[in-house]
């Protein structure tokens, strides 16, 4: 049995779709080829869609209209709130900004009202000191070293309102600036607030340095006017002169006019008004103790000259006998001046007995001096005369020997040693300028 040749080689032969067209005797066809299926596929589906979303838009244009709008108006809305929240923030921080220059103003008057208290205070200082650099009293304090004397200065530079003004203005201190090794932790700017409170913070600690400064100062001329009176009133006391141990708060012109009242605890007194208070009291009481020690005969009446006769019993240079010299010889040369130990009122001048020609000068509180055998007195009874004044010229009148002067000191009439007073004035020289000799 003979098989049946085969006419294709990979299976059946695809053929085409043909469309025919037939219109009477013509007759015509239209081979439809798979590209052109797929193009017709498309245009319809692309079509289609197009549609579809054309009439979409005109169903739903109301809404997507609305929804626009409403967007539109959300978005609005959030605006005028960040608006509002910004303009809230700024009146927040225009408030503080006034809140904080209210309390910089504040600080700044309480700085100044600082300030002119010290001023106030120096002036009543400056009166103090002028008393006690009259009375001798030097302030240790007051001369510090190079390197104490730079923290006053700079203390005295930050108290004036330019530095203030600067130091308010100017940044966070330079130590303040991170540097590379700390930039992984970088500090807040600092504030105007905060820098007002770091420099009035340091303006404030200078002012109490220089009211601490001012306080030990007077506390200085206090413990060394009380241990100058005490030094003078001891030593006079050593020669048996009575000094006030405390000071009167009124004078005796005072007292006879009349003072009293009720007694009212004073105001407000801190400790820089006590302090001044001790002070006026502790220099009050030197001037009363210098004014007693320079009243009285503590000088020299012949500085370097030679004693030719001593105080006290000796044998009598006419009778040959024990008698008591009543005050201190000196060599004086013819003609030489006798100046006063101390001021006073002159009570006798001219010849008395064996003094020749004498003068007694009364000092108050019952001393006086005497001095004889003068050639010539140059003073009259009831004279004033100053310590150092000349009162007469040295000679030899009276009972005397030679050219001398003839000096005592007396006390409620009663001869004391001059050399007691002498001696006690060259120790008060250290104290009282110019009090060792005339």
């Amino acid at each position: 049995m003979t098989a049946k040749p085969q006419n294709r080689v990979f299976g059946k032969q695809r053929r085409h779709h043909t469309i025919i067209l037939a219109s009477g005797d013509t007759v015509r066809h239209m081979t439809v080829r798979p590209w052109m299926a797929a193009v017709a596929v498309c245009m319809v589906g692309i079509f289609s869609i197009g549609y579809l979303l054309a009439t979409s838009y005109l169903v739903l244009r109301d809404d997507l209209i609305g929804a626009t709008m409403a967007r539109q108006a959300r978005m609005q809305y959030d605006y005028e709130d960040r608006i509002a929240a910004l303009r809230a923030q700024v009146d927040r921080v225009t408030s503080r900004q006034l809140l904080d220059q209210q309390v910089v103003e504040e600080k700044v008057d309480k700085l100044i009202e600082q300030q002119q208290q010290l001023s106030s205070r120096n002036g009543k200082l400056s009166t103090l000191l002028d008393r006690a650099e009259s009375s001798g009293l030097t302030d240790k304090s007051a001369h510090p070293d190079a390197n104490a004397a730079a923290p006053k200065n700079e203390h005295a530079q930050l108290t004036s309102p330019k530095a203030i003004e600067k130091l308010l203005l100017s940044g966070r201190p330079a130590d303040a600036t991170p540097d590379n090794s700390t930039l992984a932790y970088v500090p807040a700017p600092e504030t105007v607030a905060d820098r007002a409170d770091r420099v009035f913070s340091k303006v404030t600690l200078s002012l109490k340095h220089i009211e601490q400064d001012q306080l030990s100062r007077i506390r200085n001329l206090t413990a060394g006017a009380s241990e100058t009176a005490s030094e003078i009133q001891s030593i006079m006391q050593n020669v048996g002169v009575k000094v006030p141990n405390e000071v009167a708060s009124v004078s005796k012109e005072d007292t006879d006019g009349g003072v009293g009242g009720p007694y009212v605890p004073p105001e407000n007194v801190d400790q820089f008004e006590q302090s001044m208070a001790d002070l006026d009291t502790a220099l009050t009481h030197l001037e009363t103790v210098r004014g007693a020690a320079e009243s009285l005969p503590f000088r020299n009446p012949a500085p370097g000259k030679l004693v030719t006769s001593p105080f006290g019993n000796r044998k009598d240079p006419f009778f040959g006998t024990l008698a008591l010299h009543t005050g201190t010889d000196f060599h004086f040369s013819p003609g030489e001046k006798i100046k006063a130990t101390a001021p006073g009122k002159v009570v006798s001048a001219g010849w008395t007995g064996g003094y020749g020609n004498m003068v007694e000068i009364d000092h108050g509180d019952g001393i006086s001096t005497r001095y004889g055998h003068m050639e010539q007195v140059l003073v009259k009874v009831g004279d004033k005369v100053g310590a150092g004044d000349a009162i007469g010229l040295a000679g030899s009148t009276g009972r005397s020997t030679g050219t001398h002067l003839h000096y005592e000191v007396r006390e409620n009439g009663h001869p004391i040693d001059p050399m007691y007073f002498i001696a006690a004035g060259t120790k008060l020289a250290s104290y009282i300028s110019g009090l060792g000799a005339i």
